[in-house]
């Protein structure tokens, strides 16, 4: 009796809310009205009206079938929504395509065409493709959503420019989940100097580069396999037309489905897993802090596997030491000696993405060596390279502007030949009288690095001992209160043994620390945690940056301290906070890291005014921030890294609100192997601990992980896991769901049970 009363309801529903049309086009004898749809003659896409995640206005648009949830790839009306009344799509007495409501308002009608019609038809393809054809013999297309994306890029459509009519075909977002109008960031090819494709902020701020087509890929992007079984990449450049665009399975089709999507500052491709019924991340870029658009400045390299991830090439030096000791490679690289055209050569960088193009010129019908040879000849090149290394290196492409965002990969780019005075050249060994200067360069030096380490072996005997209780400078201790006096003795032996280790890392020293934090006055302080006090600071050259002060009470010692400030300087990713720099002074340990405008996340989600301006976006974004964080350090990372100790607190938030993980102390370096280790110091956060970890100090990466999923919990609900209260009793966020998720477990159980008695 249930089953059948459950399949009448059903009914009633599909005959109720099922489309009036089913039809893949629109003549002018039709229409179509919200509630109907187009379908395309294979049944791949739909077209008709829908409504955004938490929103009330209608928009038309095209998406998947039979994929759920609703994937929309484009929309009509994007800056036009339709709210409080009903629109039609028709094809009107002249013609032309409109979407208007019964008053004659127009939401939208497709650009005129130079081509018209008597007869147009408006047709839904199984591409996605959205067309008006001319149905009087020609066949013409007169208008297609292909030439007009909105932030998918689906197989078979055109990303690019048709230079004859001065058609740009780019992708831009949405402006949130809710709001499909265009967004602040724009995917399009630059066709100035050589084509390559860029990620816009505001139409003017250059946010990700992907290089140079090379013949088979992207400069940038080493992930476009040309022999991939599932897709064919294909990049047009000639007279008429610059545009990029793939194809699934070689174009024949098949069982893939695969998008190209804009999502925020972020490219990514997606893959439909019909097994499993969900859409699977293929790739996505920028993939790192590497990618992000001049990163180490000009003639810098970015390499994300380094540390610091920033280096200048042979000939070169950091523009501005300062802060390139502070891992700021912004400022870039510069030359050593400057070019003067005679006896210059080339230092050749294998495996890298190519410098930015947009003021290069190319030509690929000259051989490498003939691209050499223009560049020598050409005072103003600064650089060069292959335009194809498909088959080998041909063709040329020569820079004259400075070199910009090039970064370093482990596998895939090519190479870029940079210029470089006669006396910067590498030697090539060959040149006996080379050699000869080089060995007695060396000696030279040799000796006047004995002569110095002597001399300061009798300086440190005899004299440094003289002048060690001269200072009178006094600093605040810990507590604010006592005087801290110059280190004694015993101190400064256990200072230079602190110090020991950290010689990749910058030290500062405790004036300039104190200085920054105007002596640490309270006024500057931005937090207090179990390890210490949080301080603004701001550096000499004017950069702000944050002084976490350790406390003389505080739990993490010498070794965590260490530990942080050796794992921090290694780990280079950009959902990891970047340490600057540390002091050690007598019994003070400090962290410089960067600065971060919105403090930790525990400050808004648990906040109930700070909370409302996260909404369900950005909270998926910080999440999605995270995970790729901890990615990073159980995965990507040189070092399999667990942290221990992941919660809302050691989640801080950029300017922009993008998370970056923060807090080391407790963090441990794992065994390749991933098998689970044992520790009779449990330490971290309770409520955010594994019980495995908590009752019997086993963790593993799976610790962070169920840290992880405390953490999402808490951000989706705003709610903290301990010390929640439900029905008056108190209880942890944990337990509340695993209640009512064991509740909507049961209801289904009795349900199920309930439709087998009555079958």
């Amino acid at each position: 009796m249930a089953t059948s009363v459950l399949t009448l309801a059903l009914l009633s529903l599909y005959f109720v809310f099922s489309p009036a049309s089913a039809a893949d086009r629109i003549t002018a004898n039709s229409s179509i009205a919200d509630g109907q749809t187009l379908v395309s003659a294979g049944g791949v896409f739909e077209l008709g009206f829908f409504t955004p995640p938490t929103s009330t206005a209608r928009f038309l648009g095209i998406w998947y079938k039979d994929i759920a949830p609703l994937t929309v790839v484009w929309v009509a009306n994007r800056q036009a929504p339709i709210i409080g009344t009903t629109a039609s799509l028709v094809i009107n007495s002249t013609g032309s395509l409109v979407l208007a409501d019964r008053s004659g308002h127009m939401f939208w009608s497709p650009a005129p065409s130079n081509v018209t019609s008597s007869t147009p038809v408006a047709q839904l393809l199984d591409s996605g493709n959205f067309l008006i054809v001319d149905a009087n013999g020609t066949g013409a297309v007169l208008w297609q959503s292909f030439d007009h994306p909105s932030d998918t890029l689906l197989p078979g459509m055109k990303l690019g420019w048709e230079l004859t009519t001065g058609l740009d075909r780019y992708l831009t977002t949405w402006a949130s989940p809710a709001d499909p109008s265009p967004g602040d960031y724009r995917f399009e090819i630059d066709i100035r100097g050589v084509p390559e494709g860029f990620i816009w902020y505001n139409g003017t701020l250059p946010v990700y580069r992907n290089g140079p087509w090379n013949g088979l890929r992207f400069s940038g992007e080493p992930e476009m396999e040309p022999d991939n079984g599932n897709f064919l990449f294909e990049f047009v450049a000639n007279s008429t037309d610059v545009y990029y665009t793939f194809l699934v399975d070689g174009g024949g089709g098949g069982d893939v489905i695969s998008r190209f999507v804009l999502n925020q500052s972020t490219l990514q491709r997606y893959v439909w897993l019909q097994q499993q019924q969900a859409w699977n991340l293929y790739w996505s870029l920028p993939r790192d802090q590497c990618d992000r658009y001049a990163e180490c400045g000009a003639y810098g390299v970015c390499d994300a596997s380094a540390s610091p991830m920033c280096g200048c090439p042979t000939g070169f030096t950091p523009a501005s030491p300062r802060e390139w000791a502070l891992r700021d490679g912004s400022a870039g690289c510069a030359r050593t000696t400057r070019l003067n055209c005679t006896g210059d050569g080339f230092l050749a960088l294998p495996g890298v993405k190519l410098p930015d193009v947009t003021n290069a010129t190319a030509d690929a019908s000259v051989s490498l060596d003939q691209c050499r040879q223009r560049c020598l000849a050409n005072c103003s090149c600064l650089a060069y390279s292959a335009s194809s290394i498909k088959g080998g290196e041909s063709g040329c492409i020569i820079w004259t502007s400075p070199l910009i965002d090039i970064r370093q990969f482990e596998s895939g780019g090519q190479n870029l030949f940079i210029r470089l005075a006669a006396s910067d050249l590498p030697s090539n060994g060959d040149n006996s009288k080379k050699k000869n200067t080089a060995l007695a360069v060396v000696l030279s030096l040799l000796g006047l690095l004995l002569f110095g380490l002597g001399g300061f072996f009798i300086w440190t005997k005899f004299f440094r001992n003289k002048g060690r209780f001269q200072s009178t400078r006094r600093l605040t201790s810990f507590d604010s209160s006592n005087p801290l006096y110059p280190v004694q003795d015993r101190n400064t032996e256990e200072e230079s043994s602190q110090s020991n280790g950290l010689v990749d890392v910058t030290l500062f020293d405790m004036a300039t620390i104190a200085l920054s934090t105007d002596n640490f006055a309270t006024s500057a302080k931005l937090g207090e945690g179990g390890f210490g006090a949080v301080y603004k600071g701001e550096l000499g050259g004017g950069q702000t940056v944050a002084v976490k002060r350790l406390s003389k009470y505080s739990t993490q010692g010498l070794d965590e301290f260490k530990n942080e400030v050796m794992l921090i300087a290694k780990l280079q990713h950009v959902n990891l906070v970047r340490l600057l720099g540390c002091c050690v002074h007598g019994e003070e340990r400090i962290l410089v890291y960067e600065y971060m405008e919105n403090k930790s996340l525990d400050t808004f989600i648990f906040d109930k005014a700070r909370s409302a301006q996260l909404n369900w976006s950005k909270r998926f974004d910080i999440i999605l921030g995270v995970a790729r964080g901890l990615l990073y350090l159980h995965q990507d990372s040189r070092f399999k890294v667990i942290h221990r100790d992941l919660k809302a607190g050691n989640i801080l938030l950029d300017g922009e609100m993008n998370p970056k993980i923060s807090d080391f102390g407790v963090a441990r370096i794992f065994g390749a192997d991933g098998a689970d280790s044992h520790t009779k110091r449990v330490v971290g956060t309770y409520g955010y601990m594994s019980p495995e970890y908590a009752m019997d100090g086993v963790f593993s990466v799976k610790s962070d992980v169920f840290s992880f999923g405390v953490l999402v919990l808490e951000i989706v609900s705003g709610r903290k896991n301990r010390g929640m209260y439900s029905s008056g009793e108190q209880t942890s966020l944990l337990s509340h769901v695993r209640h009512y998720s064991q509740i909507i477990h049961c209801s289904c159980s009795i349900l199920e049970s309930q439709e087998n008695a009555g079958n």
